[in-house]
């Protein structure tokens, strides 16, 4: 490290590796991250101990308790706020110098092109659950040239070593980039976007179906360490391709 680096001190472990011109870029990126549940949640804290210093957070719900199984967000003193801001006040607890703004919103057709209309952002990273609004904020990343990553299901599954980064043709026996792929092939969308998928087979026994999930059909059984382990590695793609 230098003697006169501009580097705060918390950040000197990743400055003795990367150095100081490409963590010093690091802070002046700015990063959109929508949905923050397990995948989310982490890879958010990843990115900004990576040193993101600009981070938009884009998420419509509160904390349950029946996320406290895998959800970074989810604390017994945090269920009933907003994800957004429990995230918020950590990520400022982190690093104090850290840009937040937060959404309490769904983005979806009625709001999508007017947020990127407003916004200028480095890196979107898409942690949504949900396959329309999923393929609406891949689809609008693409149309506007915006680098992106996406997470896939983690839910059903338990076999940690087979989480991958992929390109999203190359995934399979995965439900949700299946159908995703479908989507956006009708956009004429069927390459270049990177993805964390894993082929594991889901457990079928771990799915319920219920209109209380809503927009969600269906309650998936979810390991801790599997969405945590999706996110640090969405982080890590972000924080590779901003170094580059």
């Amino acid at each position: 490290m230098k003697a006169d680096s501009n580097v705060p001190y918390w950040l000197s472990r990743t400055e003795l590796l990367l150095g100081q011109e490409k963590v010093s870029s690091l802070l002046t990126k700015k990063v959109l991250l929508v949905g923050l549940g397990g995948v989310g949640g982490m890879c958010g804290e990843m990115l900004v101990r990576g040193g993101i210093g600009n981070i938009t957070l884009v998420d419509a719900d509160i904390v349950e308790e029946s996320n406290c199984n895998r959800q970074l967000v989810a604390l017994q003193s945090s269920i009933g706020k907003l994800k957004v801001d429990v995230m918020r006040e950590r990520f400022l607890d982190i690093n104090p110098a850290v840009e937040v703004s937060t959404h309490h919103i769904f983005l979806d057709e009625s709001n999508i092109q007017t947020f990127f209309d407003q916004h200028d952002f480095d890196y979107v990273v898409d942690c949504i659950d949900t396959l329309t609004p999923k393929v609406l904020l891949i689809k609008t990343c693409v149309e506007r040239k915006i680098k992106i990553v996406s997470a896939f299901g983690a839910g059903g599954k338990t076999d940690a070593t087979k989480v991958c980064i992929t390109d999203i043709a190359k995934t399979y026996q995965c439900n949700l980039a299946r159908y995703v792929r479908k989507h956006l092939h009708q956009y004429g969308i069927r390459k270049n976007i990177k993805v964390v998928f894993s082929p594991e087979p889901c457990e079928q026994n771990s799915i319920i179906e219920t209109e209380k999930a809503f927009p969600k059909k269906s309650i998936i059984g979810t390991l801790s360490v599997l969405p945590n382990i999706f996110g640090c590695l969405c982080a890590s793609v972000v924080l590779n391709d901003l170094i580059e």
